[in-house]
Protein backbone atom coordinates (compact mmCIF):
# COMPACT_ATOMS: atom_id res chain seq x y z
CA UNK A 1 0.00 0.00 0.00
CA UNK A 2 1.44 3.37 -0.95
CA UNK A 3 2.01 6.22 1.49
CA UNK A 4 -0.74 8.38 -0.02
CA UNK A 5 -3.34 5.64 0.61
CA UNK A 6 -2.09 5.12 4.19
CA UNK A 7 -2.35 8.88 4.77
CA UNK A 8 -5.93 8.88 3.44
CA UNK A 9 -6.83 6.01 5.79
CA UNK A 10 -5.18 7.96 8.63
CA UNK A 11 -7.27 11.04 7.88
CA UNK A 12 -10.50 9.04 7.60
CA UNK A 13 -9.78 7.29 10.90
CA UNK A 14 -9.16 10.69 12.52
CA UNK A 15 -12.45 12.00 11.16
CA UNK A 16 -14.22 8.93 12.55
CA UNK A 17 -12.51 9.48 15.92
CA UNK A 18 -13.59 13.13 15.78
CA UNK A 19 -17.19 12.20 14.99
CA UNK A 20 -17.18 9.69 17.84
CA UNK A 21 -15.77 12.39 20.13
CA UNK A 22 -18.56 14.79 19.15
CA UNK A 23 -21.15 12.11 19.92
CA UNK A 24 -19.47 11.57 23.31
CA UNK A 25 -19.64 15.30 24.03
CA UNK A 26 -23.32 15.47 23.10
CA UNK A 27 -24.02 12.38 25.20
CA UNK A 28 -22.15 13.88 28.16
CA UNK A 29 -24.06 17.14 27.90
CA UNK A 30 -27.39 15.32 27.63
CA UNK A 31 -26.55 13.17 30.67
CA UNK A 32 -25.57 16.27 32.62
CA UNK A 33 -28.94 17.91 32.11
CA UNK A 34 -31.42 15.01 31.94
CA UNK A 35 -32.84 13.56 35.15
CA UNK A 36 -32.58 9.88 36.00
CA UNK A 37 -36.41 9.75 36.02
CA UNK A 38 -36.38 10.94 32.40
CA UNK A 39 -33.87 8.22 31.52
CA UNK A 40 -36.11 5.55 33.12
CA UNK A 41 -39.18 6.97 31.31
CA UNK A 42 -37.34 6.96 27.99
CA UNK A 43 -36.16 3.37 28.49
CA UNK A 44 -39.69 2.38 29.46
CA UNK A 45 -41.22 3.96 26.35
CA UNK A 46 -38.55 2.34 24.13
CA UNK A 47 -39.03 -1.13 25.57
CA UNK A 48 -42.67 -1.43 26.68
CA UNK A 49 -44.05 -2.70 23.34
CA UNK A 50 -41.27 -5.26 23.05
CA UNK A 51 -41.72 -6.42 26.64
CA UNK A 52 -45.50 -6.79 26.10
CA UNK A 53 -44.76 -9.08 23.12
CA UNK A 54 -41.93 -10.95 24.85
CA UNK A 55 -41.47 -10.32 28.59
CA UNK A 56 -38.12 -12.14 28.42
CA UNK A 57 -36.66 -10.09 25.53
CA UNK A 58 -32.94 -9.94 26.30
CA UNK A 59 -32.19 -6.42 25.07
CA UNK A 60 -35.38 -4.77 26.33
CA UNK A 61 -35.22 -6.36 29.77
CA UNK A 62 -31.54 -5.49 30.18
CA UNK A 63 -32.15 -1.91 29.04
CA UNK A 64 -34.90 -1.54 31.64
CA UNK A 65 -32.71 -3.09 34.33
CA UNK A 66 -29.85 -0.71 33.48
CA UNK A 67 -32.16 2.31 33.47
CA UNK A 68 -33.81 1.42 36.77
CA UNK A 69 -30.40 0.94 38.45
CA UNK A 70 -28.99 4.16 36.95
CA UNK A 71 -28.12 6.31 39.97
CA UNK A 72 -27.41 10.04 40.03
CA UNK A 73 -23.79 9.25 40.94
CA UNK A 74 -23.47 6.95 37.92
CA UNK A 75 -25.11 9.59 35.75
CA UNK A 76 -22.67 12.27 36.87
CA UNK A 77 -19.70 9.94 36.33
CA UNK A 78 -20.77 9.10 32.77
CA UNK A 79 -21.57 12.73 31.97
CA UNK A 80 -18.10 13.79 33.14
CA UNK A 81 -16.39 10.82 31.48
CA UNK A 82 -18.07 11.29 28.10
CA UNK A 83 -17.58 15.04 28.03
CA UNK A 84 -13.94 15.01 29.14
CA UNK A 85 -13.11 12.04 26.90
CA UNK A 86 -14.77 13.75 23.93
CA UNK A 87 -13.09 17.12 24.48
CA UNK A 88 -9.63 15.55 24.79
CA UNK A 89 -10.15 13.51 21.62
CA UNK A 90 -11.45 16.50 19.65
CA UNK A 91 -8.42 18.58 20.66
CA UNK A 92 -6.05 15.78 19.66
CA UNK A 93 -7.83 15.10 16.35
CA UNK A 94 -7.65 18.80 15.41
CA UNK A 95 -3.95 18.95 16.34
CA UNK A 96 -3.22 15.78 14.36
CA UNK A 97 -5.06 17.08 11.30
CA UNK A 98 -2.88 20.21 11.55
CA UNK A 99 0.24 17.97 11.79
CA UNK A 100 1.22 19.41 15.16
CA UNK A 101 4.28 17.34 16.09
CA UNK A 102 3.49 17.23 19.84
CA UNK A 103 0.04 15.74 19.13
CA UNK A 104 1.38 12.43 17.80
CA UNK A 105 3.07 11.19 20.99
CA UNK A 106 0.34 12.82 23.11
CA UNK A 107 -2.31 10.93 21.12
CA UNK A 108 -0.45 7.66 21.52
CA UNK A 109 -0.27 8.16 25.29
CA UNK A 110 -3.92 9.21 25.60
CA UNK A 111 -5.18 6.35 23.41
CA UNK A 112 -3.00 3.94 25.40
CA UNK A 113 -4.60 5.18 28.63
CA UNK A 114 -8.09 4.91 27.11
CA UNK A 115 -7.33 1.35 25.98
CA UNK A 116 -6.10 0.42 29.46
CA UNK A 117 -9.30 1.82 30.97
CA UNK A 118 -11.47 0.11 28.34
CA UNK A 119 -9.83 -3.24 29.13
CA UNK A 120 -10.34 -2.61 32.85
CA UNK A 121 -14.04 -1.92 32.19
CA UNK A 122 -14.22 -4.95 29.90
CA UNK A 123 -13.01 -7.15 32.77
CA UNK A 124 -16.19 -6.13 34.64
CA UNK A 125 -18.72 -5.83 31.82
CA UNK A 126 -17.60 -8.25 29.09
CA UNK A 127 -18.89 -5.68 26.59
CA UNK A 128 -18.21 -6.54 22.95
CA UNK A 129 -18.49 -2.82 22.19
CA UNK A 130 -15.42 -2.13 24.31
CA UNK A 131 -13.47 -4.79 22.41
CA UNK A 132 -14.47 -3.28 19.06
CA UNK A 133 -13.58 0.22 20.28
CA UNK A 134 -10.22 -1.04 21.57
CA UNK A 135 -9.40 -2.76 18.27
CA UNK A 136 -10.22 0.47 16.41
CA UNK A 137 -8.10 2.48 18.87
CA UNK A 138 -5.17 0.09 18.32
CA UNK A 139 -5.57 0.46 14.55
CA UNK A 140 -5.59 4.26 14.91
CA UNK A 141 -2.48 4.08 17.13
CA UNK A 142 -0.62 2.17 14.41
CA UNK A 143 -1.64 4.82 11.88
CA UNK A 144 -0.63 7.66 14.22
CA UNK A 145 2.77 6.06 14.82
CA UNK A 146 3.29 5.58 11.08
CA UNK A 147 2.21 9.15 10.30
CA UNK A 148 4.37 10.53 13.15
CA UNK A 149 7.47 8.90 11.68
CA UNK A 150 6.73 10.42 8.26
CA UNK A 151 5.87 13.91 9.54
CA UNK A 152 8.95 13.99 11.77
CA UNK A 153 11.12 12.82 8.86
CA UNK A 154 9.68 15.53 6.58
CA UNK A 155 10.16 18.24 9.21
CA UNK A 156 13.76 17.16 9.82
CA UNK A 157 14.41 17.15 6.07
CA UNK A 158 12.92 20.64 5.78
CA UNK A 159 15.15 21.89 8.60
CA UNK A 160 18.16 20.30 6.89
CA UNK A 161 17.28 21.94 3.57
CA UNK A 162 16.93 25.34 5.24
CA UNK A 163 20.30 24.94 6.97
CA UNK A 164 21.93 23.91 3.67
CA UNK A 165 20.59 26.99 1.89
CA UNK A 166 22.15 29.39 4.38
Amino acid sequence: MNEHRVHQIFEVSLLLKGAHALIECVGGIVLAFVSTDTIVSLANSLTQDELVEDPHDFIASHLMMLASNFSVTTQHFYAFYLLSHGIVKIALVVALLKSQLWAYPASLIVLGLFIAYQMYRFSYTGSAGLVILTIFDLFVMVLIWHEYRLVRLHKLAAIGNEAGQE
